[in-house]
């Protein structure tokens, strides 16, 4: 089986080959992003988190105080389950979710999808982890990883794939969070992240389990 990084190359390929000017453009506000430092003031090792109180698919509230006093978290911020990185992403999580459990931990996606029909149906929901909607990238920004998507990329998804993130959000569409994941120790404290402002490159589901594997 494919590694995470090995099937994100693949898809970034796949792209630039089907659309080698969007990919183009898509480096260069990488790179315009990274030199900003976009993402350079997300939590670091070692501090407490705030603490987040955000509804599932169903609208039910979670707290954060209530995970962790049943043990360390697996928090990942992403996109939407319209995007195909995010998908890749947390389905390498879910075929590890067996060994995260074992270890003591759970995990928790959040997005800045609103919780309605839509969120129950796809792909992501069905999969055996919390997912919760940060709504308007709320809590992503109180973890320093929110984004102000450039409006070409926001134009692109509006014309080229037919999603108004406007609706998908219910609020502001060009607001997302970097994908970035942390694991939190009981304590509330950042023990490792991974936090990189191109949305094309993701966390290892083995960097996760070894950091979980210090914890214990």
């Amino acid at each position: 089986m494919k590694s995470l990084k090995e099937q994100t190359i693949a898809k970034i390929e796949e792209s630039r080959q089907a659309n080698p000017a969007f990919m183009e453009a898509v480096d260069d506000i990488i790179l315009q992003a990274k030199a900003f430092q976009q993402g350079a003031y997300a939590i670091e090792l070692g501090q407490k988190v705030p603490d987040f109180e955000l509804p599932n698919q169903q609208g039910k509230l979670t707290s954060l105080v209530d995970l962790l006093a049943k043990g360390p978290l697996v928090v990942t911020f992403y996109r939407g389950s319209w995007c195909p990185y995010c998908n890749l992403q947390l389905r390498a999580l879910h075929a590890r979710l067996s060994e995260i459990h074992a270890l003591g931990a759970e995990l928790v996606a959040i997005s800045p999808q609103v919780p309605d029909g839509s969120m129950e149906k796809n792909e992501i929901s069905e999969m055996d982890f919390l997912v919760l909607s940060d709504q308007d990238a709320k809590v992503a920004a109180q973890y320093g990883v929110a984004w102000k998507v450039p409006d070409f990329l926001v134009e692109h998804m509006r014309v080229d794939r037919q999603l108004d993130l406007d609706a998908i959000n219910n609020g502001n569409g060009s607001v997302l969070p970097i994908p970035a994941t942390f694991v939190i120790g009981r304590d509330g404290v950042v023990t490792w992240r991974y936090v990189d402002v191109d949305y094309r490159t993701r966390s290892e589901p083995d960097d996760i389990i070894e950091a979980l594997q210090k914890l214990s």
